[in-house]
């Protein structure tokens, strides 16, 4: 009983400690990607959908010299690269990867240029097996967690035999071998290091940072629990600890992810849990009805009609789940062809239709047909084994999400405000135009020192002007939101043009800072 409450209170306390998490997509970048500067600038400038934690950035100058004499600071949703003295003029490449606040990394690059482009500046990908281990160990954890855990549920609450133990133990170990190499290659991954890397600290230091960690410790005590219940002499203990496991296996889901991400938390986060341990409790069940068909069990009709019976509302449960998870991550049809996400998605729906008719195969002819000759199994086995091969399928498809943001993060994306970035020695300002077009707009100022720390002002004003057209400056007073960001709400841009900004931070009644840029207005 001791062993059931710690494994319980863990569960419970990981599961508490996770909080909601996303996707994070860069929105806008500061001087754009492709863009030709007379002068250099004295700063790099990301902005993302969410907060996000620098893991490495990188700069190469126009001489294809790697440059270690940048800084990289993080504040929310931006991340300010200090550009060093003197850069070279010609083409600059500026890598990042930073971690989103689903445990995804999240990397890129921006190549501008100073004077004029030259062609020098060096790729820094770097091709490698880490992909391939990446998607092989989370291919693992899923046979853990499904096949695993929910074997040991099977046997202990269904079958209430031993028959396919060994297959279900051996899964269960695989599983908690892989998950602790997905922690490792998610440290690799993070910090763009070769996998001979997960050699050294800095990558599991790394990755126990990221919301994977408590996700895949959830997996991993879930496990623990389901080989405790394999080993248990005792009906009731073994029981309770297979129930905890197959809770473990929703929690750790419901943890991290892209589809436990999105909004709204009340319903994507509950339709994760549900779905997780609907699935492990029929794919865990696979293995050793199969075996039991092999081995011509006695008693295998009253298991398979039993099953059958408890299977028939978790089917239903995990076509609602499903379906709810799907329209949270998707912005219509057209993704399920038109993003690497929907395809997954679309290949994940063809097969599992395929399993459902196969399950409905076994309970409609395979299972009749059972009652009226016990004695011949091969047909169920043949089934129940062309089960398991789509549901290997099915799992190696959905490992290949871990690569792929969804639409709905996609679609943050697209819709990009106008960045203007002004950075001198005393100050830095950043302003988000919203939509960023002619008509009426929103800005949203955030007022720095010049090393990126908070400026405290009493009072903000922005002016905005038109010269080459006559219009004289338009000011309007921002006002200070909870979030530290001043805004100026419904400010007007009536044509297309290079508006002239200029920004009046009133730091004391003695001290005012003033800072002015032009940006470019598009058309609506």
């Amino acid at each position: 009983m001791r062993l059931i409450a710690g494994l319980a209170t863990s569960l419970l306390v990981l599961g508490l400690a996770t909080g909601a998490s996303a996707h994070a997509v860069l929105v806008s970048m500061e001087p754009g990607d492709g863009s030709i500067l007379s002068q250099a600038p004295k700063s790099v400038q990301l902005r993302f959908n969410e907060a996000v934690t620098p893991a490495v950035v990188s700069l190469i100058d126009a001489e294809g010299r790697a440059r270690d004499d940048a800084t990289v600071s993080g504040v929310g949703e931006t991340i300010v690269i200090g550009l060093p003295d003197q850069l070279p003029r010609g083409t600059q490449v500026v890598s990042y990867r930073v971690i989103s606040e689903d445990g995804h990394p999240v990397a890129g690059s921006l190549v501008f240029s100073i004077g004029a482009p030259t062609g020098s500046a060096a790729n820094t990908a770097r091709a490698g097996p880490l992909n391939g281990l990446i998607w092989l160990v989370r291919f693992g954890v899923y046979l853990g967690l499904f096949a695993g855990v929910g074997g040991a549920f099977f046997a202990c609450w269904i079958g209430h035999v031993r028959t396919g133990a060994r297959l279900t133990a051996a899964t269960l170990t695989l599983g908690l071998v892989s998950a602790v190499a997905s922690l490792g290659g998610q440290g690799l991954d993070l910090l763009d290091l070769p996998v001979g890397g997960i050699l050294t600290a800095a990558p599991w230091k790394a990755a126990a940072l990221t919301s994977l960690f408590p996700s895949l410790l959830i997996s991993a005590v879930a496990m623990i629990a389901a080989i405790a219940a394999l080993r248990s002499e005792v009906t009731g203990t073994a029981a309770m600890l297979s129930a905890l496991a197959l809770a473990g296996v929703g929690l750790s889901l419901a943890s991290s992810g892209h589809a436990a991400s999105a909004s709204p938390q009340w319903l994507t986060r509950p339709s994760m849990f549900l779905h997780g341990a609907g699935v492990a409790f029929w794919v865990g069940a696979l293995a050793p009805l199969a075996a039991m068909a092999w081995q011509r069990t006695e008693g295998l009709l009253f298991v398979l009609q039993r099953f059958s019976r408890a299977a028939a509302p978790v089917v239903g449960l995990l076509v609602l789940t499903g379906l709810a998870l799907a329209v949270m991550q998707l912005q219509g049809f057209a993704d399920l062809i038109e993003t690497k996400y929907g395809m997954i998605l679309s290949i994940k729906i063809t097969l599992v239709l395929l399993l459902l008719g196969l399950a409905a195969l076994n309970r409609y002819r395979l299972t009749p047909r059972l009652a009226r000759d016990p004695a011949n199994t091969r047909p169920l086995l043949r089934s129940i084994l062309a089960e398991c091969i789509v549901v290997v399928g099915i799992l190696a498809v959905v490992a290949g999400w871990r690569f792929t943001p969804p639409p709905r993060a996609l679609a943050a994306a697209a819709v990009t405000p106008l960045a203007v970035h002004i950075h001198t020695d005393t100050a830095m300002f950043q302003v988000l135009v919203s939509p960023g077009k002619a008509g009426t707009n929103g800005f949203i100022l955030q007022l720095m020192n010049g090393d990126g720390s908070p400026l405290p002002v009493r009072e903000a004003t922005l002016a905005l002007s038109l010269p080459e057209r006559g219009i004289e400056p338009l000011e309007r007073k921002a006002l200070l939101g909870a979030d530290g960001y001043w805004r100026v709400r419904d400010v007007p841009i009536p044509m297309a043009g290079r508006w002239h900004l200029r920004i009046d931070a009133l730091v004391t009644d003695f001290e005012r800072i003033t800072l002015e840029d032009e940006f470019d207005v598009p058309a609506p």
